[in-house]
């Protein structure tokens, strides 16, 4: 780069090349300002430019441009400020308790102050019973001239978890109140509060009748070891209701009523077929509140395990005597030897007695298992025959003796029980 500078102080005019006169300002800044400082000279003010310091150097490592950076600060500032207040608006605007008005009882003296103040604690109970046990679909059709009633259950929603899991086995038994020995049983759905049941009962109702019935629905929840636990029910008293037409509709499940038939007790026992050896095993557990047969209040229990073939009375064996006891525990087993051709023509009826020394023996209640029973008895047989070689023990509630001697549909001079031991 070549300067050319005429110095026009001196006496003559001199050409300067390839270099700069030290003392010249003009020049002097020049240099100063590509350096990345500026000096000045004599007769110039001197000013210079600081090195940059840590933040700077920092922001200089960030690939964003100036601009994004301060929108960056400037959103979290925001952000910091709104936390703040919401800091403290939680700890200076606490709701403080409001003070109860405080009511002594003892200061009352009209009872129906009272009950008003502090309600019946049934009434309580009650209410929250009441609520969440769910709905049942239902149909109803009046046939005139048969005097058939036929009850259609289709479907349940949103019914009370009864199971640990959240879950229920909900079944439900139909049956009207002026033949309550005729009851039916739905399947049983395993674990769903939403079971669809799409299942029809007919009952021979007289048209005299009809008005003095109440049709009852009850679900429950079944249990394999244990009692089976009613979830609720709908009552529909039949003169409330307009038979002219078919009727499907929605109702609420209420809490069963406590006026319920005579309860006989219950039996545990256990089924195992083996197809390959034709042996069929009947193990007699236990039974459990039974129903009181002596005057003291107790009964002497026993057993009979009875086989029908074809409707005909085929083979029978019986436990021993449990004494002055409502809950007999029996573990008594029995094998009958039944070929697997004959396995679906065959019933097996499991009755529970009262011994008498006296009188003659007296039954409490019977069970019906085979390929023609109802209910939890005909799925214990089904079970049974699913899982060959395995035993499965499960709770019954025993039946009036009569709907089990109805069902066999023995002659009379076969009908069971039999009172020979």
């Amino acid at each position: 780069m070549c300067w050319l500078d005429w110095s026009l102080g001196s006496r003559e005019g001199r050409l300067t090349l390839g270099r700069t006169p030290v003392g010249h300002p003009r020049l002097a800044m020049a240099v100063a300002a590509r350096k990345g400082r500026t000096t000045a000279s004599p007769h110039t003010s001197i000013t210079t430019t600081a090195w940059p310091g840590p933040l700077d150097s920092w922001l200089s490592w960030i690939p964003l441009p100036k601009w994004a950076l301060i929108t960056v600060a400037v959103a979290g500032a925001i952000l910091l400020l709104l936390f703040l207040i919401c800091i403290i608006k939680c700890c200076c605007t606490k709701k403080k308790p409001k003070k109860k008005d405080r009511i002594g009882l003892c200061t009352v003296s009209n009872p129906t102050t009272i009950n008003l103040v502090q309600p019946e604690m049934e009434d309580l109970e009650q209410a929250v019973e009441q609520k969440r046990r769910g709905k049942l679909q239902y149909s109803l059709e009046y046939n005139f001239r048969l005097q058939e009633l036929k009850v259609g259950v289709k479907q349940a929603v949103e019914l009370k978890a009864m199971d640990s899991g959240g879950t229920s086995d909900p079944y439900v038994i139909v049956y009207l109140t002026s033949d309550r020995k005729k009851r039916y049983e739905t399947k049983v759905y395993r674990k769903t509060l939403n079971p669809i049941f799409n299942e029809s009962f007919t009952f021979q109702v007289p048209h005299a009748e009809v008005s003095e019935s109440t049709l009852v629905m009850q679900i429950y929840d079944f249990n394999r070891f244990s009692k089976h636990d009613i979830i609720g029910e709908v009552r529909l008293p039949l003169a409330s209701v307009d038979l002219q037409h078919v009727i499907e509709q929605w109702s609420d499940l209420a809490v069963a009523s406590k006026v319920e038939e005579e309860h006989l007790g219950e039996i545990c026992f256990s089924l195992r077929y083996v197809p390959s050896t034709g042996k069929l095993t009947v193990l007699i557990l236990e039974a459990r509140q039974l129903k009181r047969m002596d005057s003291d209040g107790l009964s002497d229990p026993f057993v009979k395990v009875h086989l029908i073939l074809n409707r005909k009375k085929w083979k029978k064996k019986r436990t021993s005597v449990k004494k002055n006891t409502l809950s007999p525990y029996f573990n008594e087993v029995f094998v009958f030897e039944v070929p697997f051709s004959q396995i679906q023509n065959v019933d097996v009826v499991i009755s529970v007695w009262d011994h008498d020394k006296v009188t003659k023996n007296e039954p409490i209640g019977k069970l019906l298992l085979g390929c023609r029973a109802t209910g939890n008895q005909l799925r214990h047989w089904s079970d049974m025959l699913s899982n060959p070689r395995r035993p499965l023990a499960q709770w019954h509630i025993l039946q009036p003796p009569e709907v089990v001697d109805k069902a066999l549909g023995l002659k009379s001079h076969l009908k069971l029980p039999l009172h020979s031991r």
